[in-house]
C-alpha cells in the first residue's frame, strides 16, 4: 500500500462521517481535508484509481467519481497519460489576489465584528426578556387554542390540492382572507377599508418594516410614544431613523411646542390601548394628531395590536376611521388572538400606496404560507374566530380581576394598579424612589416574570412600575405568584 493510500485509509477509518454518507462522498471529504491540512502537498501524485480502489477495498468507479469531484472543484489536476496530482491551492489564491502578491496569513477572528447598526440593535437582547412564561406581559394563553378544529380545517385545505396555494402570495395575500379581514375591520373596528387596501404580512414587525422602508429614508425623524413598544423601536433603529420620543399621559400621545417644531416622516402610535401604559388616546388628541400629520405630510402608523381584548363595552373605534386625508396606515395581528407562531398580520394602506406596498411586499419579503392563510380564512368565515375570541376574552377578564384582587391584598396605599379594562397586562405603578429594574430582577429569582416600566422609556424622565401579564397564567398560578409578588413589592416600597 502506498503512503497516500495509507493516509486516506486512516482518514476513512477515523473521521466521524455520518452513517448514511456514501463511500464516494467519504473518500472525497477525506482527500479534501488532507489537501487543506497539507498532509497531501501541492504536486503530490495520487495513486491510480485502480491501485487506490484495491488498497482501500472499494469499487474503482467509487474512486473515479471522487477524483472527478475533486477535479471539478480544483483540488486535483489530471494530466493525460501521467496521472492525477494535488493542485497548488496557494498559487491559485495568489493569482486571485494578483501576480506577485505576498501570501496572506490566515486570521482567526476572536470576535465577530458587527456594523454600528448591528451593535446598536443587539445591545439589548429582547428575545429572552419577553419569552412566554407566567406574568410575562403581552403573552396570550395559546394553550387554549382549538388544535383539533384547526387541524380539521387545515386537512381540508390540503385535501383540495390547490396549486395556487403553493406559490408566493403575489397580490398582497390570499384574497378570501383579505375579504374576511375587510369585513371584520369594518364591523368591529370602524375601519374605512376596501379589500384592495389590505396586505397580508408576517405580523406587525414586518408591517412596520415595510412602512419604514417605503415611507422614510435613513436620517428621517419618527415620532414614537414614550414609553414605547420595544419592537417598533428596533425596526426604526434598523432603518436608521431618528427617534423623537413623545410623552404619553392618560390621554395618550401629548405633543408640546418643541415636538411640533420638528418635522416627522412617521408617527407611531397605539391609540386604542397604549403599550405599555394602557392609556387610551382621547378624541381631541386623535383629531390633533390627524391635523398634524396633514400639515407636516407625515404618515401615522396605527398599531392596533390587542383590540379584541376589551372587557367592558365594545372595542374602541380605530384612529384610521377618523382619517379623511389618507394619512393613516393601520396594522393588526393574529398572534395575540390565536398563537404567536402563526405569524400572520395585516396592513391597511391608503389607496394611493396600494401599488407600491403590494410590489414591495412581494419583491422584498416573498410572502407565502398561503395554506395557513386559507385555513385562517375558513376559521374566520365559519364563525370559529368569533367564538374563540369570545371564549378567551371571558377567560382573560376573569384572570385580570383575580390578579387585581391578589395584588391589592398585599400592596400598600402608595402603590396603584392600572384601571383600564383591556389588554393582556396590568401596570403596577410604583413610587419614584423604587428601582423597578432591581425589583423585576428580584421577582425573577422567584420565577416571576414581570417587566420594569422604566425600561420602555427613551427619555430620562420616567415613571416607575411593573408590567404584570395575566393571560398566560392559570388561576392557581395567579393566586400563588400574585400574593408573592404583592408581598415583594410591599416589602420594597416600605423598606
Amino acid at each position: 500500500m502506498s503512503p497516500t493510500s495509507d493516509l486516506l485509509a486512516t482518514a476513512l477509518a477515523h473521521t466521524g462521517f455520518h452513517p448514511r454518507l456514501s463511500q464516494q462522498r467519504r473518500l472525497y471529504e477525506a482527500a479534501k481535508a488532507a489537501i487543506h491540512q497539507q498532509r497531501l502537498g501541492a504536486g503530490s501524485k495520487l495513486p491510480s484509481s485502480r491501485d487506490l480502489a484495491r488498497d482501500l477495498g472499494i469499487a474503482r468507479n467509487t474512486v473515479i467519481a471522487a477524483f472527478e469531484q475533486l477535479a471539478a472543484e480544483g483540488y486535483v489536476i489530471s494530466a493525460k497519460g501521467s496521472g492525477t496530482y494535488v493542485a497548488d491551492l496557494q498559487a491559485h489564491s495568489a493569482s486571485m489576489r494578483g501576480v506577485g502578491a505576498a501570501p496572506q496569513t490566515q486570521v482567526t477572528p476572536r470576535s465577530a465584528k458587527l456594523s454600528r447598526r448591528g451593535q446598536e440593535l443587539t445591545s439589548y437582547a429582547a428575545g429572552p426578556q419577553f419569552e412566554i412564561q407566567p406574568f410575562a406581559p403581552g403573552d396570550p394563553d395559546f394553550s387554549s387554542f382549538p388544535f383539533k378544529l384547526w387541524q380539521r380545517l387545515q386537512n381540508r385545505v390540503w385535501r383540495e390540492a390547490r396549486n395556487d396555494l403553493l406559490d408566493y402570495g403575489q397580490s398582497g395575500g390570499h384574497l378570501p382572507l383579505r375579504q374576511a379581514i375587510t369585513e371584520y375591520l369594518r364591523i368591529s373596528r370602524s375601519v374605512k377599508v376596501d379589500v384592495e387596501q389590505v396586505m397580508i404580512t408576517a405580523g406587525t414587525q414586518q408591517s412596520l418594516d415595510l412602512c419604514a422602508q417605503l415611507l422614510a429614508d435613513a436620517g428621517d425623524t419618527a415620532w414614537v410614544e414614550d414609553p414605547c413598544y420595544w419592537g417598533a423601536r428596533r425596526v426604526f433603529q434598523a432603518r436608521e431613523l431618528k427617534l423623537r420620543p413623545i410623552t404619553v399621559d392618560s390621554d395618550g400621545m401629548a405633543l408640546d411646542e418643541s415636538d411640533l417644531a420638528t418635522k416627522p416622516r412617521l408617527i407611531y402610535v397605539t391609540p386604542s390601548h397604549q403599550y405599555p401604559t394602557g392609556a387610551v388616546m382621547s378624541l381631541a388628541r386623535r383629531r390633533e394628531l390627524l391635523d398634524v400629520a396633514v400639515r407636516k405630510e407625515a404618515w401615522i402608523l396605527e398599531d392596533d395590536y390587542d383590540s379584541e381584548f376589551r372587557y367592558t363595552g365594545r372595542p374602541l373605534a380605530a384612529l384610521q376611521g377618523l382619517d379623511n386625508d389618507d394619512r393613516v396606515l393601520y396594522m393588526g395581528t393574529f398572534s395575540k388572538v390565536l398563537y404567536p407562531g402563526i405569524k400572520v398580520g395585516y396592513l391597511v394602506v391608503p389607496p394611493a400606496l396600494i401599488p407600491a406596498f403590494r410590489s414591495a411586499l412581494y419583491d422584498l419579503q416573498r410572502p407565502g404560507q398561503l395554506t395557513v392563510q386559507a385555513t385562517l380564512t375558513d376559521f374566520i368565515t365559519l364563525g370559529h374566530f368569533t367564538t374563540h375570541v369570545r371564549k378567551i376574552r371571558q377567560t382573560y377578564g376573569a384572570r385580570r380581576e383575580l390578579l387585581r384582587r391578589m395584588l391589592t391584598q398585599a400592596l400598600p396605599s402608595n402603590v396603584s394598579i392600572s384601571k383600564e379594562e383591556s389588554g393582556l397586562h396590568l401596570v403596577v405603578e410604583l413610587p419614584d424612589s423604587v428601582d423597578d429594574v432591581a425589583l423585576a430582577q428580584r421577582a425573577a429569582a422567584l420565577d416571576i416574570s414581570v417587566k420594569a416600566l422604566s425600561t420602555y422609556y427613551l427619555k430620562p424622565q420616567v415613571r416607575r412600575g411593573l408590567l404584570v401579564g395575566y393571560a398566560y397564567c392559570t388561576p392557581e398560578q395567579i393566586t400563588d405568584y400574585g400574593l408573592q409578588l404583592g408581598a415583594l413589592i410591599a416589602a420594597e416600597v416600605q423598606a
